[in-house]
């Protein structure tokens, strides 16, 4: 891992001529690639790609291709990760998520943000804040999560939401900008009372 990593989050560093920081991203680059040709049937051998590219991994963490990360390491996921088709993750921080997590199809989770100056915005200057999403949370299709956010655990994101803030935990959210519609109760569990078999 690069210099970068001793950068305080917020803090401008080079990310787009910095020679460590490119050739880090293009080595993932080469991890994401083998992983996304994959065949349906090759279980083991994606499962040993997301071992060597991801920082963390859990027990039976499933992502389905295709999947795309800028360092790979910077990435932990806790027990029964699933994160269907079309995940991008730019991980220039730590994106952490917790046990149980689902996330839906075309989901981004953005640690990367730029200058608002062209200028500084020109010289490949950038910041990047970390993501940190909680235990039994289930993200819904196209949402985006920007950098610096944290989503609690027991919640659940609407489909299309933006997330550019804090969202506490055992709540249904959902918006752009995503907001707070309500507390996740009892009653929703109760809401679906069979179970059928197939």
């Amino acid at each position: 891992m690069t210099k970068k990593m001793n950068v305080e989050p917020g803090a401008l560093y080079d990310a787009n001529y910095d020679p460590e920081l490119v050739a880090e991203r293009a080595a993932c680059k080469e991890l994401c690639y083998d992983f996304n040709a994959t065949r349906p049937s090759m279980e083991k051998e994606r499962s040993e790609l997301l071992g060597r590219l991801l920082g963390r991994m859990g027990r039976n963490c499933v992502i389905e291709p295709p999947f795309f990360c800028d360092y790979g390491y910077n990435i932990e996921v806790g027990d029964n990760f699933f994160a269907n088709v079309g995940c991008v993750i730019l991980d220039g921080a730590k994106v952490r998520f917790g046990d149980n997590v689902f996330v839906a199809p075309g989901c981004g989770f953005y640690t990367a943000g730029h200058p608002l100056d062209a200028e500084r915005r020109n010289r490949g200057l950038e910041y990047a804040l970390p993501i940190t999403i909680g235990d039994n949370v289930w993200i819904g299709a196209g949402v985006s999560v920007l950098p610096g956010v944290t989503i609690g655990s027991n919640t659940v994101i609407g489909a299309g939401s933006v997330v550019n803030k804090d969202i506490p935990g055992g709540v249904l959210a959902a918006g752009n900008p995503c907001r707070v519609i309500r507390e996740i109760t009892e009653a929703d569990r109760l809401r679906y009372p069979k179970i059928v078999k197939l």
